[in-house]
């Protein structure tokens, strides 16, 4: 196996300066082979059995039973085992084989941005990778929503690997954008929701920066599918070092402001206002019962995504309730 640039860690063959658009069409389908190495090596032996994708939803196939939890659906109640142990039990479903995956990515200015291995965009791709080749297999159809400041591109889903390519060299290949606004998350998913009839699996990739009110569509749309929130970041979306005083520029809007960042209070109010936020998005995730996996431009993306996959794996064998 070809050993890795020790200054990318995430293992997705670029280095920290590499720009996404700079990237050849060969050198694409390269990084699209190793990233599907990676993720296939990884997690195939996971996801045997009633697994069959990261977020699996519910299905025609019998499973087994466990104790009724208030708020389960009565009507999955199994009458026969409540009988005989005198206490309420549901029938589990195991997931369909045929899986129906939506991705809606962001490509806004904001997530070409990085100060750590690579730019969150980059992530991103990596993200997006994973959920594709994780469950576009056994006849799975695969779209997506490809959203830039408010410009909306729609793939159709389909079922081939070509298709899945093709949505990843879309992805890899979008060209940098310059003060494209902040993203319009809602419109994407509202857009993608309206489309996805069937109940499937939506993954929304962003860093969450971006317009206020995606929150409810997002809440709308998790009501019918399952939903994947895959949130990126970098560190310096929470801290700032000392560097004096520095003229900070909005990737999406252009606007620049000049901060002293030697001030304690001012990195201080920075991570405060930071942590903040972080609270905010992962109450709404958490209320709206959506799986949250946070990656980060300064970690390994395919052991958090490992990690999270084994621990929601458990949680779905255990019957405990997001």
């Amino acid at each position: 196996m070809a050993s890795r640039n020790p200054q990318d860690p995430i293992g997705t063959g670029l280095s920290p300066t590499s720009k996404v658009d700079d990237i050849a069409s060969g050198s694409t389908r390269e990084l699209l082979r190793r990233l599907e190495l990676d993720v296939t090596r990884r997690l195939d032996g996971l996801l045997h059995g009633d697994h069959r994708g990261l977020v699996p939803g519910h299905g025609t196939e019998l499973g087994e039973t466990r104790a009724y939890e208030p708020g389960d659906d009565v009507r999955r109640i199994d009458w026969n085992v409540t009988a005989r142990l005198k206490q309420p039990y549901i029938r589990q479903t195991i997931a369909e084989r045929e899986l129906q995956t939506w991705l809606v990515v962001d490509q806004s200015s904001r997530m070409y941005f990085g100060t750590a291995a690579s730019e969150k965009q980059t992530v991103a791709l990596a993200a997006a990778a994973a959920v594709g080749f994780l469950t576009g297999r056994d006849g799975n159809r695969l779209g997506a929503g490809l959203i830039s400041g408010d410009e909306l591109r729609v793939v159709p889903a389909r079922g081939s690997r070509r298709h899945l390519l093709r949505i990843l060299h879309d992805i890899a290949d979008h060209p940098r954008p310059h003060q494209s606004g902040p993203c319009d998350l809602s419109l994407a998913t509202g857009r993608v929701a309206m489309l996805a009839r069937r109940r499937g699996l939506m993954a929304v990739v962003s860093d969450f920066q971006v317009k206020p009110g995606w929150e409810h569509d997002l809440s709308i749309a998790a009501k019918r599918h399952d939903m994947l929130a895959v949130q990126i970041s970098d560190p310096r979306d929470f801290t700032i070092p000392d560097l004096g005083i520095v003229a900070l520029s909005d990737p999406a809007t252009g606007q620049i402001r000049e901060i002293n960042t030697s001030r304690r209070a001012t990195r201080e109010a920075f991570a405060s206002a930071a942590n903040d936020r972080q609270r905010r998005i992962e109450d709404i995730f958490r209320h709206a019962r959506i799986d949250h996996l946070h990656l980060s431009t300064d970690r390994p993306w395919l052991n958090d995504l490992v990690s999270f996959v084994v621990e929601r794996r458990l949680r779905i064998r255990s019957g405990a309730r997001r």
